[in-house]
């Protein structure tokens, strides 16, 4: 999130109310109040201001990948050749449309891009990058490393 320097920090009560919607935003504003030590009104102007000023961006489920066939967690790191813009941006889409790609970072250091890639097993990986991977243009390098475990995965951020 960009940074808004014409709004006014979360006080300590914003940043709890944040801080438990991270960790459950399916609680109703009663138990939210009944946490903060606050009434049910107070609380709800609180979540829709933090909500209209872009501390809250978006509410979503997170659902068991496992369950839905994608076991297999890859971080594929890739590299682009020539750096031109119009090369650059064409990866982004490209990547952004697939599926599979879950996460995608423009990087600095030796390679330039990093995606998170879930898919059902090693064999749908191999097709995804001789299928998929292949036919998006200049890619220099590509360099794969398969999560054999995962000990912490969170989209929560971490608030002060």
């Amino acid at each position: 999130m960009e940074k808004h320097p014409e709004l006014p920090v979360p006080d300590a009560i914003d940043r709890e109310l944040l801080r438990q919607l991270q960790r459950d935003a399916r609680q109703t504003h009663k138990q939210l109040a009944a946490q903060l030590g606050l009434t049910v009104t107070p609380v709800y102007e609180r979540v829709r201001r933090l909500e209209r000023q872009g501390w809250i961006q978006r509410y979503t489920a997170i659902c068991d990948r496992h369950k839905l066939n994608r076991g297999l967690m890859v971080f594929c790191f890739v590299s682009i050749s020539p750096h031109k813009a119009d090369l650059l941006r064409d990866f982004e889409a490209k990547v952004s449309a697939m599926p599979e790609v879950t996460g995608c970072y423009h990087l600095t250091g030796e390679f330039d891009y990093l995606l998170k890639v879930l898919v059902a097993d090693v064999e749908a990986y191999r097709h995804f990058m001789v299928n998929r991977m292949a036919t998006l243009g200049p890619l220099s390098r590509v360099q794969s490393s398969i999560v054999m475990a995962e000990i912490k995965d969170t989209a929560s951020v971490p608030i002060p």
